[in-house]
């Protein structure tokens, strides 16, 4: 049977009115000439559309000359790449689908840059992400990680007050595409950035469908609690505001530069800026511009400082950058050409806030530190445990609580105070955990009074799984402890900690929850679960239940997230 769907990226239209002539007008008109371009009007698929199709054309192929100067055999093949270009318009919305080269002919300026994301947080499935590209704000760094099986976003160690995440992609949950309609146990996938690539159906009656359910996701549906940090880093809105920022940023531009505005590759073509041999810059001139074989910052900077104030960062918007396949940057080789300001990054303080130029485009990047880290917090505390602990009898000792578990919870293990010596921790050694589960899950036991105990814990598990990671000598003497308090019954061959449980009964038995864990400790805690859940080690943070002691009142009160 034919397949119905075929893997495309959707684009998102901001600024084009839903209308067949709208939709033409919005087009440039060089790339429509470049490619030769013919127009049709799609009347089937009973929304205004428009089909551009046509061809990047050239002669003899860059390496051609190349080859004769190496070999001095004469080589003449063309190139020809085709283009095709679907504009539509659902319920009020436009998108735009590129075919082969297509992509290229929708205008840059027109894409709403957060559609891919806003879609890929809210469907992605946060322990199956196999494609993340995210950017560190001052200083043009970029991570790309790639990782086709899947894995959990927090193993991927990013810091999610930090860094921004340019794109993002793994496994779908379940969502009425075409593609899970006629088979719902098909795994599907979706990379979410500017644009969001993904399988969509090729019937026109199903391409609007699967259109509506991707709309209706992002108009119903919140990001997922894992994802939500994606959409922390704010867009700037506010006409006044963003005055004010390119005003600040006008003013630095005229100045020498001294590294705070930097280089910064456009997220949504990162393939153009690894094929290209050569980069010509144009900035308020009327000659070729300055052709380098990489982006020149220097000289961009250079044209931005001799124009007047206040004209500088129209300059730069208005200035171009070319990509070429072939160092003779000729005509024939161009692969894109994108404004000047793409190209640059740049951190600005207004008062205490902080904003950040990338993509053209400002974001507030600190405001949502707290709420972050709160919301990560809120994730780690469950008032589901996957331990089963005993009540604590308020006003007994932690040591006394430990001791008491194993008879109360057979299965279980006490160390606490029973520590493994290596030639790295002499002394009084390492303390692995405060109890061993049934199942090896280390759990780590604190009666806080206060934010100190729970660094203190924090900074015991992180030593503890460093050591059965990382020193033989470790794993060899916690294996022995195990072995000798279980009558045998050890840990597994080459047994690694896989999951780590803060069990942590607050001062008086209060419940424990995000609004109660002391926030100190929550910004602690995070950072220590980051650390390690990118190690491969689940963190649950739990609270114990309490009880009064013998005499007094027999209810017991537990700390629920």
């Amino acid at each position: 049977m034919a397949t119905r769907t075929s893997k495309r990226t959707l684009y998102r239209l901001r600024g084009v009115t839903p209308t067949v002539e709208a939709m033409f007008d919005a087009l440039d008109t060089d790339q429509l000439e470049r490619v030769h371009a013919d127009f049709d009007i799609p009347e089937r698929l009973d929304v205004p559309a428009v089909l551009v199709t046509g061809s990047f054309e050239q002669p003899v192929a860059s390496w051609c000359n190349e080859v004769f100067r190496t070999t001095g055999v004469e080589v003449s093949l063309p190139v020809n790449r085709s283009a095709g270009l679907l504009m539509l318009a659902v319920d009020g919305e436009v998108y735009a689908i590129g075919y082969d080269q297509g992509f290229r002919l929708v205008p840059d300026r027109l894409k709403d840059h957060r559609f891919g994301l806003s879609f890929a947080s809210r469907r992605v499935d946060p322990g199956r992400i196999r494609d993340l590209v995210s950017h560190t704000p001052g200083g043009g760094r970029t991570d790309i990680t790639l990782i086709p099986g899947g894995a959990s976003v927090w193993s991927l160690g990013i810091v999610e007050h930090a860094q921004i995440v340019r794109r993002l992609g793994g496994h779908l949950d379940d969502i009425p595409l075409t593609i899970s309609r006629d088979n719902p146990a098909r795994i599907s996938s979706a990379e979410g950035g500017a644009g969001l690539r993904l399988r969509l159906g090729m019937e026109g009656t199903d391409l609007i469908s699967d259109i509506r359910a991707i709309a209706r996701v992002l108009r119903e549906e919140k990001p997922s609690p894992e994802l939500e940090f994606v959409e922390h880093v704010v867009p700037v809105s506010d006409p006044l505001l963003l005055t004010r920022l390119e005003a600040v940023l006008d003013d630095l531009l005229g100045q020498e530069p001294d590294g705070r505005i930097s280089v910064a590759v456009p997220a949504d073509h990162w393939d153009d800026y690894e094929a290209a041999r050569a980069f010509r810059a144009r900035i308020k001139s009327d000659e070729a511009g300055r052709s380098t074989d990489d982006f020149d910052l220097e000289y961009v900077l250079c044209r931005a400082r001799v124009q007047r104030a206040g004209s500088r960062v129209t300059a730069l918007r208005e200035g171009t950058v070319t990509l070429y396949r072939h160092s003779r940057a000729d005509r024939a080789d161009e692969i894109w050409t994108s404004s000047a300001l793409r190209w640059i990054e740049a951190e600005v303080f207004l008062d205490s806030r902080r904003f950040f130029l990338m993509d053209e485009h400002w974001y507030e990047i600190d405001q949502e530190y707290l709420k972050a880290i709160r919301s990560h917090a809120e994730r780690l505390i469950t008032d589901s445990p996957s331990v089963d602990l005993p009540p604590w009898v308020l006003g007994d000792k932690e040591r006394t609580y430990n001791e008491s578990v194993p008879d109360q919870r057979p299965g279980y293990v006490c160390f606490d105070r029973d520590n493994v010596q290596t030639a790295l921790h002499r002394g009084n050694g390492v303390e692995i955990c405060d109890l061993l589960s049934p199942d090896n899950v280390l759990v780590m036991v604190k009666r806080a009074k206060g934010s100190d105990a729970l660094s203190h814990l924090f900074s015991q598990a992180l030593v503890a799984v460093q050591t059965l990671r990382n020193s033989p000598e470790g794993r060899e003497r916690f294996a022995e402890k195990v072995a000798a308090a279980r009558k045998g019954s050890g840990l597994p061959e080459g047994f690694r900690p896989s999951k780590v449980v803060f069990a942590i009964l607050l001062k008086d038995g209060t419940d424990l929850t995000a609004d109660t864990l002391f926030p100190f400790s929550q910004v602690t805690l995070v950072q220590t679960a980051r650390t390690l859940e990118a190690w491969g080690v689940q963190v649950e943070v739990v609270g114990i239940a309490s009880t009064p002691p013998p005499g007094t009142s027999t209810g017991i009160r537990r700390l629920a997230a």
